[in-house]
């Protein structure tokens, strides 16, 4: 995966990212492709576990 074009403070770093991609499921079903990437979601959650927003807030 390409690097992202904007990263944050918080956000994981391409060696974390790399070290944590393998262990993540892959997806089975065919159709239409999620549109966030699975690093957006892990950041995404490691935000609302960081600053203990609710789930609604998520960007």
């Amino acid at each position: 995966m390409a690097t992202l074009a904007v990263t944050r403070r918080h956000d994981l770093t391409d060696v974390q990212w790399a070290a944590l991609e393998p262990l993540l499921p892959v997806g089975r079903r065919p159709g239409r492709p999620s549109a966030w990437t699975k690093r957006q979601l892990i950041d995404g959650i490691r935000w609302r576990t960081r600053v203990g927003a609710p789930w609604r807030d998520i960007p």
